[in-house]
């Protein structure tokens, strides 16, 4: 957390009036939208307003959450978001820990006037004026109730922020099954469905969304799924063409690398996709227990995360890839 005196330095930078703007990283997820959301509607609830700015468009599965749309997208809103960026303020920078990882706006961000405040959960996160940095915290949704607490505002919490928090940090816990998952992430989980988060029909608006082509997909790749590496390793992918084939939206593919992870002794899995416009590989890596798929992702694949959750990418034909990622196993002890 940060330290009183950086409490109450943000505490008179918050004040009515302020250029407020809050960010996050490129392909928000749902921690990166709820804890955007969650900040600004407790912003709000101080009598502060401010925008959410985000570098490229996010899933419609999160965009029921308050507000959500009304965020800035920087790739249909270029001039907006480079506007609000210059001109801020104050800067919250959420769950990235680097320039590098919000696209467009990384340039704007190092070059705007205002006062950073990073609050993440990623490791080695990168200088900014005021930093709350906690990897053992699953959920940067749970670090904001923890700040709000600090601020001695938990009496501010609403519907609305409940709502955002608890999605995040739902997301980002695969549901409360991750390791990292503790007991006072119960604790806050509870108090936020005091404040008005109700958790079915969260998860009803969240998850039971699925389309008809994210289930082909879905059946395409469960009917070819791979185990390797002696029953460790559970290997899964995409092409493009099957992408276009089955209509696929953002969001389609949330999730499918963790049905690897859920075969009887698989300890890693890894998710392949070829990106729909660009030539190069997305890669998500899921791991259990100790195997640390954030430095094998930093150290192969020019990735990082967390130890158990982390994304990659490679400039290798899709199957060449997974050829590399096999040979990389070789020298890992799983």
């Amino acid at each position: 957390m940060f330290t009183p005196a950086e409490l109450l330095e943000i505490n008179t930078l918050l004040t009515p009036g302020r250029k407020i703007v809050i960010i996050t990283h490129y392909n928000p997820d749902g921690d990166a939208v709820g804890s955007s959301l969650g900040l600004k509607h407790y912003l709000h609830a101080k009598g502060i307003e401010a925008e959410v700015v985000v570098p490229n468009d996010f899933p419609k599965f999160l965009k029921w959450m308050p507000d959500a749309k009304k965020n800035i997208v920087a790739e249909y809103k270029r001039k907006v978001a480079f506007d609000l960026i210059n001109e801020a303020e104050v800067i919250f920078c959420l769950d990235f820990n680097s320039p590098s990882r919000i696209g467009i706006l990384g340039d704007w961000l190092v070059n705007a006037r205002a006062k950073k405040i990073l609050i993440d959960h990623h490791q080695q996160p990168e200088q900014f004026d005021f930093v709350y940095s906690d990897t053992v915290i699953p959920a940067t949704c749970q670090m904001i109730y923890h700040f709000i607490e600090a601020m001695n505002d938990e009496h501010l919490v609403n519907k609305d922020i409940a709502e955002c928090l608890y999605t995040g940090i739902m997301t980002d816990t695969g549901g409360f099954r991750f390791r990292s998952t503790s007991a006072d992430t119960h604790r806050i989980i509870a108090n936020l469905i005091e404040k008005g988060a109700d958790p079915s029909v969260i998860t009803s608006n969240t998850w039971d969304t699925n389309t008809v082509s994210r289930l082909h997909l879905l059946a395409l790749i469960l009917g070819r799924i791979e185990v390797v590496n002696d029953g460790k390793v559970a290997v899964l992918y995409l092409t493009r063409n099957e992408l276009k084939e089955y209509g696929f939206q953002k969001g389609d593919t949330e999730g499918f690398v963790n049905y690897g992870l859920s075969i009887v002794g698989v300890r890693m899995a890894a998710f392949f996709m070829e990106d729909l416009y660009e030539d190069f590989i997305k890669i998500s890596f899921r791991s259990k227990d100790d195997v640390d798929v954030n430095q094998f992702s930093r150290k192969y694949f020019s990735g990082g995360g967390h130890i158990n959750a982390a994304g990659g990418k490679s400039n290798e034909p899709l199957l060449d890839t997974i050829e590399t990622f096999k040979k990389r196993l070789e020298g890992e002890n799983l």
